[in-house]
């Protein structure tokens, strides 16, 4: 056992009765549950109770990134296809992982199996870091002894999505710089501009145009009550995060998403494209097509997509055909449901759902590329329009005054 190891031992609170007959309680470093209640015999008593403290499960709580997740699973699926034992191989990622949240986690996971708990079961106890579709996976590839042959599919699952996520945020950091910088751009220029006008226009005493006059209105106003614009914006961010808390507003609120005129489209081809992917990864790891189903429709974040799955699912456990069931709801892009149909024919349906998952990704990307392709020139064009506005507008108004007094 290396010194690495001992160092994260968990606490165990214990009751026992020791050999007199007498209570006891206290705490208790230790490895597993089995190894304390050993430790506990060692010292001639009989454990009554015995649970893990929360120091045991702290390390959990930390935030664990994506990329700690996908190093994790390349480590395991290295160390699996070269047919080490789980506990072996989480006892070496435990020692090698940089991250000190997943170092935790692999140690949790480690005293888990340890116990005698399956990996996926161990798994299933963090939510938060492996979603419904890595257990369901992890899990068939223990009961069909062929984890080596699943986990590769696995990791290159997780990598396909972190590309996709990335793409599409690295594709809104320049329109986001751009917007972020008009709109400070323009209010400083309403705050700490626009007022010195204010002072020149009063010693002139002349007629204020009335373009310059509501700039003049409109900058005395953001001065009086501008703080109440990051306000607004903070309440509206937490307003729309409360629709999450009922299942009524969030589907709502999804249905809304979906119809939006370009953000809809997107949201609908990526959502089918982890939709596919689920689903043909967990066919390929010879999990049944309701099983499947059941999974990738928790895996689907969008509510009215996962409401209309669950119709798929109650069709295809009625005797409906997979492609049938998904056309019916007039829901899901036409292009998923010829696939998959095809994919029924065949023979080929896991296959062909994960080559049409890469299709939708492709078609994300295109469709994300188009959207910040307009989106930078029309914010270029808006903010050039604001700052020039402004400007032009009280020049406008000075050369007036000055035109006035000759």
């Amino acid at each position: 056992m290396s010194t690495h190891a001992q160092s994260h031992h968990g606490k165990f609170k214990y009751r026992a009765i020791d050999a007199t007959g007498k209570a006891q309680s206290g705490t208790l470093a230790a490895e597993s549950e089995k190894e304390a209640m050993r430790l506990l015999r060692g010292r001639g008593l009989t454990p009554t109770a015995l649970r893990a403290t929360q120091t045991r499960e702290a390390g959990t709580r930390k935030k664990i990134k994506q990329s700690d997740l996908l190093d994790f699973t390349n480590g395991l699926c290295t160390l699996v296809e070269s047919r080490v034992p789980i506990d072996r191989a989480l006892r070496l990622l435990e020692g090698i992982t940089e991250s000190s949240a997943m170092r935790e986690l692999t140690l949790e996971l480690l005293r888990e199996v340890k116990e005698g708990r399956s990996l996926a079961a161990a798994m299933e106890a963090h939510p938060s870091v492996f979603s419904k579709m890595y257990v369901n996976i992890v899990r068939a590839g223990e009961e069909g002894g062929i984890l080596h042959e699943l986990l590769p599919e696995l990791a290159e699952f997780l990598d396909t999505s972190a590309k996709t996520r990335q793409t599409i945020v690295s594709a809104m950091i320049y329109p986001a710089v751009l917007l972020v910088t008009g709109v400070v751009s323009v209010m400083l220029l309403l705050i700490f501009v626009v007022p010195q006008f204010a002072a020149m226009f009063e010693d002139a005493g002349t007629q204020i145009p009335p373009a310059a006059q509501f700039l003049l209105n409109l900058s005395d106003w953001l001065q009086r009550f501008g703080i109440l614009i990051p306000l607004t914006l903070v309440g509206l961010y937490y307003g729309w995060r409360s629709l999450d808390k009922q299942a009524t507003t969030r589907l709502r609120r999804d249905q809304f998403l979906l119809s939006l005129p370009l953000l809809g489209p997107l949201i609908l081809t990526r959502e089918s494209a982890v939709f596919a992917r689920t689903l043909g990864s967990l066919l390929g790891a010879g999990i049944p097509l309701i099983r499947a189903l059941r999974v990738s429709r928790e895996v689907v974040d969008n509510d009215q997509l996962s409401a209309q799955l669950g119709q798929v699912e109650e069709d295809v456990r009625g005797g409906t055909g997979l492609g049938a069931a998904l056309e019916k709801t007039q829901q899901f892009p036409t292009l998923l449901h010829q696939l998959v149909a095809v994919g029924e024919e065949s023979g080929r349906t896991a296959t062909i759902l994960v080559k049409s998952a890469a299709t939708f990704d492709n078609i994300v990307r295109n469709q994300m590329a188009s959207l910040v392709a307009a989106l930078q020139p029309a914010l270029i064009l808006v903010l050039a329009i604001a700052v020039g506005g402004i400007t032009i507008t009280m020049l406008s108004a000075v050369f007036s005054m000055n035109a006035v007094e000759f």
